[in-house]
Parts: C-alpha cells; structure tokens; sequence
C-alpha cells in the first residue's frame, strides 16, 4: 500500500511517498484516496475534488491556484498550477516572536582559535587573485606547493581560489568583487593567505589592502606580478613558505558550539526538500541558536511567497524594516532588468514535484527554523550579531554558498533532493532529501535525511546530524573536500568595460 504525507492537517494535496499508478490503493488518514492518473514519488496528488481557480493549499499555505479542474485522486503539478505571487508588495510588522531558551548543556568542538579572536575548523593556505588574469599564477603556485605540504603537517590544504573579476567592472559589481575578496582574507578556515594581483587591474593593490585593513604580517601576504623580479611563480612559493612556517604551532582546541558560523542553503530541492532535509536543517539552526552560535538563511528569491513568515520574526522594527529593503530590493533588481520576479521553480524542482514559487519558498525557508531573525546583511558584509541571520544573495547555488562562507561562515549546509557535487571555499556538507539520491550518489551526499520518510525517528536522526555537523566542525572531511571540489562565485549585475 502507497503511502501519502499530508505536511499540515490544513492542505488539501498531499506527496507521494513513491511512484502511484493509476488505479493504485492509496490512504489518507484511514481514508481511501482514488487514484485517477499516475503520480511520481515526491508530487501532490489532490485530496478533494478542485474547480479551476481554487488554490491549492500546502505546509498550511496557498502555494499557487489552478487553471483547470481536478478530481480527488488526480496528480497536481506545475502544468496545472500557477503562482498567486505578482509585483512589490507593502507589509506590516506582526511580530511573533518566540523566546529561544538556552541550552541545559554547552556542546563542543575542536576548533583552531585565532589571534583576531575567530575560530576556524579548517587549517588551510588560500592563494587569493585579486583579478582573473593571474589566475594561472596562483593555480601555478598551489600546485607546486602541493608537492610540499607534507612538510608541514598542521596544514590540512593549500588552494587557489581562481575568478573571472577584478578588473574591467563599474560601481557594485566592481566593489562585490572586492569586498567578497576581502572578507575571504579574514576568514578563520585559513591559516593564512597569499594575495596576488596583477598590477594594472581596477582592483588595485594598495586599494585593497587598504579595504582589507589590518592583518598579521606573518600570515598574510601580498605580492604583485608585474614587479617581482624574476620568476613570480617562485616568488610566491617562497612568501608561502614563510606563512607556512608562521603556521607550525597552529593546533585543534576545545571551543564551544556558541563559535559556529552555520550557513544554510539548499538546490536541486524536490518534494521531499520541504519534508525531510530542510526541517531537519531548521531543527539543527534552533539547536544552534540555543547554543548561542550563529545560524544564516540565505537565496532571496526563494523566499518570496514565505517573506512574511520570516518578518513576524525579527527581534525589532528595525530587523523587520533590513528584511523588508531585503525582499523588496531584490524584486526591483529582476524588475529593472526585464525579467519576471516569479520565474521559479527550476526544471529539475519541477520534476522533482515543486510546481510554484510560493511551494518553493515554503519549503526552503524550513530550513530557518523557528528561532527570532536577529540581523539582516548586505551581500558582502560579514556577521555581527549571533543568532539567526537573513543574507541577501540569490538562488544560484555558488554563488550563494560564496556569500554565505565570506559572511564568516566556516560551514555550509546544503539540502538537496537532485543531487550536486559542487563545493564553495569552506566545507559544503551535502545533505539528501531522499533515500534513492543518497544511495545513488553516495560520493556526493554526506547525510541522508530520507531516512526520516523511511520511518526513521526524528529525534534519533537530529541527534546523529548534531554528531555529524560537531565532527566535520572537528577535522572530518566531507564529500566535496574529498574530490577536491572548491571553488567561488562572485554575483555580477551589471556591464563590463
């Protein structure tokens, strides 16, 4: 007998657990659901009779309304489903906030404390162009320097984190480019950094350095190929090694689960997203909160449609009106570029049994928990107040992943029910929204959440997902560390010279 989940006693759809055949035996609630047509695992499949127009309503909320009849049985999906979202909208703050109580215990992990105060849970060297035309350079010294490393053994990696940008850009594409380079300067997954630029770029050097601001000498470094003398590549082995040795004392320590950074991101969702691996992640960002860490809900676009249920969170007026300018100005950015603000879901969510925006959203913003929205950045800007943060970057998976870690997040969560291998510059865990994906991908996928509509406890999977996360924080690599997948995207909006 196929099972059926009906996410909230208000809906009137509900998912597949498995591929329904037509004709199949179905129940919900003890109660005999016909089945008129085939519906694939992870798709709706109406629980009443529907008239054209009438609204479909899932996780408690309208997710769009549809342009013909239904029966009860029938497969609801995006041929038939269209969104209710359109235009800008005004809100109101209706606050409805939930006191987050502080955990009875303080968890841990091993960590690597900074001098400027951060905590890292990598060890790494980064080799950070300042423009793409040296990205062959940096490329070139990463991999001499590889053939090294095991002379010094407290270093976990050495990368060179090659883009396309700093040069021939204007006005914010130009300072995005600097400002996510800058902030990867700081991060506290590195031991220590190697700068190098070109020399004739609009990313000058001194500017940057200036942007960048103060650092400890002994672990980062600048160079600028057009005036080193001699071979450049040699030069910049050479101002590695110097960091490298800075580097020989660094060791793992004790620290508390409250100096987690924790970004949450998800892509290629498909029905399950919003069942399984995006609560699982909302329950872990909450465990986090109560720990006193930091948590950061990111992908603008795909909030719309579930906005308002984040606004009614923020700690304050002034959080509520951040997330307001946060919404609203990244409608304006489709807007003032021609394009419609409500072109989603993707082909693969469609497939995988998302059909509208707002369903999307509903799904995706889970991934927040229920803990109060406590501040608001601007791409680019790093994280200032613990708790649960919104970042504003868009949907597209590296380039968001990018945002979230150059905001100081040493970890990035990423929820999937179609699968990727990809990673950004710090640890990007992979985490399934069914069994099959886990199964079929296994060297992509480092937790499945599936196991949840297998039948698995919730509590027992929260507290063996709590032991994963605390173990990669420690040292464990994950899948996209392992194939040696590591890479950044900078968001571009605007024209180039």
């Amino acid at each position: 007998m196929t099972r059926l989940i009906r996410i909230n006693p208000l809906d009137n759809v509900a998912v597949a657990v498995d591929d329904i055949a037509a004709g199949e035996e179905c129940f919900m609630d003890g109660e005999p659901v016909p089945v008129m047509e085939s519906v694939p695992a992870g798709h709706k499949i109406a629980l009443k009779d529907f008239g054209e127009g009438e609204n479909v309503i899932k996780y408690g909320f309208p997710i769009g309304h549809l342009t013909k009849p239904v029966r009860k049985g029938g497969l609801v999906d995006h041929n038939i489903l269209k969104t209710n979202l359109e235009g800008i909208l005004e809100y109101s703050y209706t606050p409805a906030l939930t006191p987050t109580a502080r955990a009875a215990s303080e968890a841990t992990f091993k960590g690597f404390r900074r001098p400027d105060g951060q905590v890292g849970i990598r060890n790494e060297l980064w080799i950070i162009p300042t423009v793409g035309c040296v990205n062959g350079i940096a490329s070139a010294i990463c991999e001499r320097f590889k053939a090294e490393l095991a002379g010094y053994p407290g270093i976990d990696a050495v990368k060179a984190f090659t883009h396309n940008y700093g040069c021939s850009q204007l006005g914010d594409d130009h300072q995005n480019t600097r400002r996510i380079l800058a902030d990867m300067v700081h991060h506290p997954n590195a031991t220590g950094v190697l700068v190098v630029a070109l020399g004739c770029e609009n990313n000058q050097l001194e500017a940057f350095r200036e942007l960048v601001g103060e650092t400890d000498e002994s672990r980062v470094r600048f160079m600028e190929s057009q005036k080193t003398e001699g071979d450049e590549v040699e030069y910049g082995l050479k101002q590695l090694r110097l960091i490298a040795e800075s580097a020989r004392t660094d060791h793992r320590e004790t620290v508390p689960v409250s100096e987690l950074k924790i970004g949450l991101k998800c892509g290629g969702s498909d029905g399950f997203s919003g069942i399984t691996a995006n609560p699982l992640l909302g329950r872990f960002s909450d465990w986090v909160v109560s720990q006193g860490g930091t948590t950061v809900l990111t992908e603008v676009p795909e909030m719309f449609g579930a906005e308002t249920l984040l606004m009614s969170r923020c700690k304050d007026r002034g959080t509520f009106d951040k997330t307001v300018r946060l919404i609203n100005d990244f409608k304006e950015y489709f807007m003032k570029n021609g394009q419609p603000v409500y072109e989603n879901p993707s082909p693969g969510n469609k497939a995988g049994g998302i059909s509208t925006l707002e369903e999307k959203s509903l799904g995706c913003t889970q991934k927040s928990g229920k803990s109060n929205v406590n501040g608001v950045l601007k791409y680019g800007e790093r994280l200032s107040e613990k708790g649960l943060n919104l970042l504003c970057a868009p949907g597209n998976d590296l380039v968001a992943s990018t945002a979230l870690a150059a905001a100081g997040c040493q970890m990035v969560l990423f929820t999937t029910g179609r699968g990727t291998p990809f990673g950004t510059f710090v640890p990007t865990v992979k985490i399934s929204s069914n069994s099959h994906l886990a199964a079929a991908k296994p060297g992509w996928i480092d937790f499945n959440a599936g196991v949840i509509v297998d039948g698995k406890a919730t509590a027992q999977t929260d507290d063996e997902f709590i032991d994963f996360v605390i173990s990669t924080a420690s040292g464990a690599y994950v899948c996209n560390e392992k194939s040696g997948y590591s890479e950044i995207a900078i968001f571009k909006t605007g024209v180039t010279l």
